[in-house]
Parts: C-alpha cells; sequence; structure tokens
C-alpha cells in the first residue's frame, strides 16, 4: 500500500529512527497496519544488550505513534497535511514478549478518538501471531 518513499514522504523521520518500512493495510479514519524489519544492524542493538539484543520497549512504542500517525495524516485535509504531528500521551503500555533481530513487527493502529485536533489510538504490536505490546496513544498537529 505504502513503501517506505511513501512513507518518507509523510513522517519528518529519517534513519536510524524512522521505524515503518511499510503500510500493508488502511481504513482512513479508522485503522492501519504497518510493518517494521527488525535487523541486527539497528544501531540500538549495540548496547541492548551486547550478546542478548532485544529491542527497547520505547521504540516499540515510537514505532506505533509513527504508524498511527501517518493514519492521522491520511485521515485530514489539507491544512492539517501542512503540519506535523506531535505525541501528547502514552498509557497503558505493556510489553509482553522480547523483539529480536530478524522479527518483522507488525504494528496495528485503531482509532479511539478525533476530537478538536486530538487524535486517541489503540496500538498492538505482533510478531508473527503473538502479541509482544500493546498501547493507547495520544497525539495531535502543530505548525513545523
Amino acid at each position: 500500500m505504502l513503501d517506505v518513499k511513501e512513507i518518507m514522504n509523510i513522517l519528518p523521520h529519517r534513519y536510524p529512527f524512522l521505524m515503518v518500512d511499510r503500510i500493508i493495510e488502511m481504513d482512513p479514519g479508522k485503522r492501519i497496519v504497518g510493518v517494521k524489519n527488525v535487523t541486527i544492524n539497528e544501531p540500538f542493538f549495540q548496547g541492548h544488550f551486547p550478546g542478548h539484543p532485544v529491542m527497547p520497549g520505547v521504540l516499540i512504542i515510537e514505532a506505533m505513534a509513527q504508524v498511527a500517525g501517518i493514519l492521522a495524516y491520511l485521515s485530514s485535509d489539507d491544512e492539517i497535511r501542512k503540519k506535523v504531528s506531535y505525541f501528547m500521551a502514552i498509557d497503558n503500555a505493556r510489553f509482553r514478549k522480547p523483539v529480536v533481530p530478524g522479527d518483522l513487527l507488525r504494528l496495528e493502529m485503531e482509532t479511539t478518538l478525533n476530537r478538536r485536533g486530538i487524535w486517541g489510538f489503540n496500538g498492538k504490536a505482533y510478531v508473527e501471531d503473538k502479541l509482544v505490546a500493546d498501547a493507547d496513544l495520544k497525539a495531535t498537529f502543530a505548525d513545523k
């Protein structure tokens, strides 16, 4: 649906902080699914943890937020598309299983709120069919 080049036209993030490689499903305003290929070449694996590489939970949440930002952006009008999305809140975050090099992280985000410029999302991260993390996120748009 969207490849990394199209994603980079939407998100301001770049290597090493772009955390989504592809969007594979989207229902505008409602739901989106993105993926991240987790490789041993990720810079955070050098220190988290040597000999036992595990993707930091905060970066899984960041990947969720980036996927949610794409959904909000593509679901908004042209005025919003001139702005950048900012994270506002993380609630109920749970990390259930480690994410390691070689995993394909599937990020499923559902809209729970879209009112007065505030977007809310429920996010779930999976590796294969196993839930590895979930959280509720809020974001808004502001001038660049």
